[in-house]
């Protein structure tokens, strides 16, 4: 494997590491309603698990309130225990064709739980960009020794300056959602 493609290994992972980030930030409720909450919320559907949204249509009408529209009736019992188990926080309410989730409103300290848990994915985050840079220098490395296509040492301190330029920028991406991520749940 050559310096180049490993550099374009390196780019590919962390950018897949910042998806993950956002991901997760997508799941950290911030007071107003959204539908990725529910992205994690497994229903069983005769016999198999699948995903609240391939059910039903999930909506949020307001900015406290979702709503699942299944399209099949019958399952809204297996609906609302799916939503209870996930332990997202929200009681299921129904009139036998919706259900509806109200969210309650965020207290301080609730808020004050939800930005502590953003700032541990965030470094969550960090700490897989850095395993991704200490794992493509040790390729690096490898590729300096290689007898066959041996990297010469310039070239190897150049690779290993491009990798950490691109942990430097993936870092700092991170802390710019978490800042943005923080301000939303902090926001009233």
């Amino acid at each position: 494997m050559t310096a180049e493609l490993l550099l374009n290994e390196c780019e590919t992972k962390m950018l897949k590491t910042i998806d993950a980030v956002k991901d997760k930030f997508t799941g950290i409720r911030a007071g107003r309603a959204n539908i990725s909450m529910l992205d994690m919320v497994r229903v069983d559907s005769y016999g198999s698990e699948v995903p609240l949204n391939q059910i039903g249509t999930v909506s949020a009408p307001e900015a406290r309130l979702l709503v699942i529209d299944p399209w099949d009736k019958t399952m809204i019992a297996k609906i609302e225990k799916a939503i209870l188990a996930s332990n997202i926080g929200m009681t299921p309410n129904n009139d036998g064709r919706v259900i509806r989730l109200v969210l309650p409103e965020l207290t301080a300290e609730r808020r004050k739980e939800y930005v502590k848990l953003a700032k541990a994915e965030a470094e969550n985050g960090k700490v897989a960009v850095r395993n991704i840079r200490k794992d493509i220098n040790a390729h690096l490395k490898k590729l300096e020794k290689d007898k066959d296509n041996p990297m010469s040492e310039d070239d190897l301190k150049i690779a290993e300056g491009k990798v950490q330029t691109l942990t430097d920028k993936y870092v700092k991406e991170i802390d710019e959602l978490l800042a943005k991520k923080e301000k939303e749940i902090t926001t009233i």
